[in-house]
C-alpha cells in the first residue's frame, strides 16, 4: 500500500483534487453506495480508501476508528487486512479517469462485480418483495437490501446463519451439483458402465462451487467454506474418507496459509468449532445410525432424519455459542425450534431452486424458479419472526476473558480430538472458561476518546452513560459487552447504595468503594477537584501538578492513547487501561504522538 509496508493513513480532511480509478461502484442513481478506489502515490496517503456516495467522489476521508474500549474490536486491524486506509463520504460529483482495470485480473474483478449487479437487479425484477432481498443475499452475497427488521428477527431467532454464504451454503450448492451431473451421465449407459462418473460428477461440483464463489463475492468466509468443500470432493476423486478430522486439519491449514488474520475472527472460529463437534459426535454414533437405517421403513428413516437434523442443530449451537457469545454478546434461546424447521426448507427446497434460477437466467425464465424459491424464503422469514416474538427469545450475555475463549477452545479440542475416556477432562477446561464471564470485573469507569462519553457503574452492576446522544455507536458498544439494552438515568438518584454520582454545569463528582472521581468538563472546576479527587478525568488539558490526584487523565491523554477503562478498587487502589496499552504496536496501529 503506498510506499511503505504499513498503511499510511491520511489527514483528516478533504481529498478533492486527487483523480482516483474507480474499482468498483454500483449504477442505480440515487440511492446511496459504497465504493473504494485507487488514489495516486504520495507519502502520506493510503493506497485505498473507501467512502458511502450518492454517485460522486470528492470525499472528506478519516483514518479507521479506534476500538471503543479496551480489548473491543479492532476496526484499524480488519481495514489493514482488507488493504483500506480511510473511510469516508463523498461531497463531489464522480469523475472517472480510467475505464479499465489494470491488467486482466482487475478487468476479470469488474466483471464479475458487473454480472453480480445485474443479477441482483434481475432477481429484485422477478421476485416478490418480501423474499427478493433475501434470494438477492443468497445468489449474490449482497445483503444491502435486506431491511433492518428482517435481519434483527433473523438474528434474534438463531438464523442469521443461513443470510451469510458459509458453508452451509458452499456444501448445499456443490452437493447439488454433484447429484445433478452424476445422474445426468448415469442416464447414459455408455458412461455409467465404462467410466469413473463419480469423478466427474466430483470435478464437475469444483467448477460449479467455484462459479458459485465467484457470484457471491468471493468473501474470506466463503473462500474458506469453498476450500474445505474442494477437499472434500479431491477426497472423493481420490478415494479418501469423505468427512474426518484430518480433512478439517487441512482445510484449516489451508485457510490459515491464505489468510492468517483470520484465526481470530468469529468467521473461521464459528465454521470449525461446528464443524470439528459434529464430526466427533457423528464418529462416536455412526455404528448406530447405520444399525438404525438397516432395513428401516419408510417413517423410521423419516424420523432418523429428523433425528439427524436436530442433533446437528443442537451440536453446531453448544459448539458455536461461546464463540459466538464473545464476539456478539447475544445467545438465541430458541434457535434449536427455528433450526429445526428452516435449515430443511433451506438444504431441500431454497438451495436447489436457486441452481435452477442460475440456469434458466441464461433464457430469460428466472420468475419460473424464483417464485417456488420465494414461498421457501417467506416460509424461513416467518418462522424466523414467530420465534423471535417469543418471549426471552435472545439472552444478552457479558463477554469474557480472552483467557476464557483459549480455555473453552482447548477444552473443546481436548474433547473431539481424542476417543478414549479421557477426552472428558475437557469439559472442566470448557467449564472454567465459561465461568470467567462470572469471575471478570467490570470496569466502574469508562470515558471515549474524544472525552464526550463518560458511564459510571453503579451499586446494581449495571452501566450508566453521561449522554444518550453522543457517541452513539461507542455507547452500543459499551452496553453490548456489559449484557444492557439500555442506560441508566445520569446522575444516579438519592439511595442508590454506596455509590453516588452529582452533576452540575462544570463536570460530574462520582464516588464508589472509598474514592472520588472527579469528570471534569471545563477549566474553573479544577481548582476544587484537584484538592479532593483521587481520579480526575478531564475533557480539557490540566497542567501536571494536581496535589489530591492519584491518577489523571486529561485531554491529551485520551487522544493520545484512546479511550481508558478504570477500576476504583476496595483496597485504595486504582487500575485503569488504556486502548493503546492492550493494542501495543503492531503494523495496523496508529500512532498518535504517544
Amino acid at each position: 500500500m503506498g510506499d511503505a509496508a504499513r498503511p499510511t493513513l491520511a489527514p483528516r480532511g478533504i481529498i478533492d483534487r486527487q483523480r482516483a480509478t474507480i474499482s468498483n461502484a454500483k449504477t442505480r442513481a440515487g440511492n446511496d453506495t459504497t465504493i473504494s478506489w485507487r488514489i495516486g502515490r504520495r507519502s502520506r496517503t493510503p493506497a485505498c480508501v473507501r467512502a458511502s456516495v450518492r454517485p460522486c467522489v470528492r470525499a472528506s476521508v478519516r483514518p479507521p476508528s479506534w476500538p471503543a474500549l479496551p480489548g473491543s474490536f479492532d476496526f484499524e486491524r480488519k481495514a489493514f487486512f482488507e488493504k483500506i486506509g480511510g473511510y469516508g463520504f463523498a461531497l463531489g460529483p464522480v469523475e472517472v479517469v480510467a475505464s479499465k482495470g489494470k491488467g486482466p485480473f482487475a478487468d476479470l474483478g469488474l466483471g464479475l462485480n458487473r454480472l453480480r449487479q445485474v443479477t441482483g437487479s434481475r432477481i429484485q425484477a422477478a421476485s416478490s418483495p418480501g423474499s427478493a432481498a433475501v434470494a438477492q443475499a443468497l445468489m449474490t452475497g449482497d445483503r444491502s437490501s435486506i431491511v433492518a427488521a428482517d435481519l434483527e428477527v433473523m438474528r434474534d431467532s438463531g438464523l442469521a446463519h443461513l443470510l451469510a454464504i458459509s458453508g452451509l451454503h458452499m456444501g448445499l450448492m456443490a452437493a447439488i451439483f454433484f447429484f445433478v451431473i452424476r445422474a445426468l451421465l448415469a442416464l447414459v449407459p455408455a458412461l455409467a458402465l465404462r467410466y469413473p462418473i463419480k469423478k466427474y460428477a466430483a470435478f464437475g461440483s469444483m467448477v460449479g462451487a467455484l462459479a458459485y464463489l465467484a457470484l457471491t463475492g468471493a468473501t474470506v468466509p466463503t473462500q474458506r467454506a469453498f476450500v474445505m468443500t474442494c477437499l472434500v470432493l479431491l477426497a472423493v476423486i481420490l478415494h479418501r474418507r469423505v468427512i474426518s478430522m484430518a480433512l478439517v486439519a487441512w482445510a484449516a491449514l489451508a485457510v490459515l496459509v491464505i489468510s492468517p488474520q483470520s484465526l481470530l475472527g468469529p468467521s473461521l472460529q464459528l465454521s470449525f468449532a461446528a464443524v470439528i463437534a459434529l464430526i466427533a459426535v457423528y464418529e462416536a454414533l455412526q455404528e448406530r445410525f447405520r444399525q438404525w437405517r438397516t432395513h428401516a421403513n419408510f417413517i423410521r428413516r423419516v424420523l432418523v432424519y429428523v433425528t439427524s437434523v436436530g442433533l446437528t442443530t443442537v451440536v453446531a449451537g453448544l459448539a458455536t455459542a461461546p464463540f459466538a457469545i464473545y464476539h456478539f454478546n447475544r445467545f438465541a434461546i430458541f434457535g434449536l425450534m427455528a433450526n429445526l424447521i428452516a435449515v430443511p426448507v433451506m438444504a431441500m427446497w431454497v438451495m436447489p431452486w436457486a441452481m435452477f434460477v442460475y440456469l434458466l437466467m441464461m433464457v430469460g425464465l428466472e420468475s419460473v424458479a424464483l417464485v417456488p424459491m420465494g414461498w421457501g424464503i417467506e416460509l424461513i422469514l416467518s418462522v424466523a419472526r414467530a420465534v423471535a416474538s417469543l418471549p426471552g427469545s435472545v439472552a444478552l450475555v457479558p463477554s469474557f476473558t480472552i483467557w476464557g475463549l483459549t480455555l473453552i477452545a482447548i477444552g473443546g479440542l481436548w474433547l473431539c480430538l481424542w476417543r478414549r475416556r479421557w477426552r472428558l477432562l475437557g469439559v472442566p477446561l470448557i467449564a472454567v472458561g465459561l465461568s470467567s464471564a462470572l469471575l471478570q470485573q467490570r470496569p466502574d469507569t469508562l470515558i471515549d476518546d474524544s472525552g464526550r462519553l463518560f458511564a459510571i457503574r453503579d451499586a446494581q452492576g449495571s452501566l450508566r452513560l453521561s449522554s444518550q446522544r453522543v457517541a452513539r455507536f461507542t455507547a452500543g458498544q459499551w452496553l453490548r459487552r456489559t449484557a444492557q439494552r439500555e442506560s441508566g438515568d445520569w446522575p444516579i438518584a438519592e439511595g442508590s447504595g454506596d455509590r453516588t454520582l452529582r452533576c452540575d454545569v462544570l463536570g460530574c463528582i462520582y464516588r464508589a468503594n472509598g474514592h472520588t472521581a472527579a469528570l471534569v468538563k471545563y477549566p474553573r472546576a479544577l481548582k476544587d477537584d484537584c484538592g479532593a479527587a483521587t481520579l480526575i478525568v478531564s475533557t480539557v488539558p490540566v497542567r501536571p501538578y494536581c496535589r489530591s490526584a492519584r491518577i489523571l487523565i486529561d485531554r491529551f491523554d485520551l487522544w493520545r492513547s484512546g479511550g481508558h477503562a478504570i477500576w476504583l478498587n476496595p483496597d485504595d487502589k486504582i487500575e485503569f487501561r488504556s486502548v493503546a496499552s492492550l493494542r501495543g504496536e503492531r503494523p495496523w496501529t496508529t500512532n498518535r504522538g504517544r
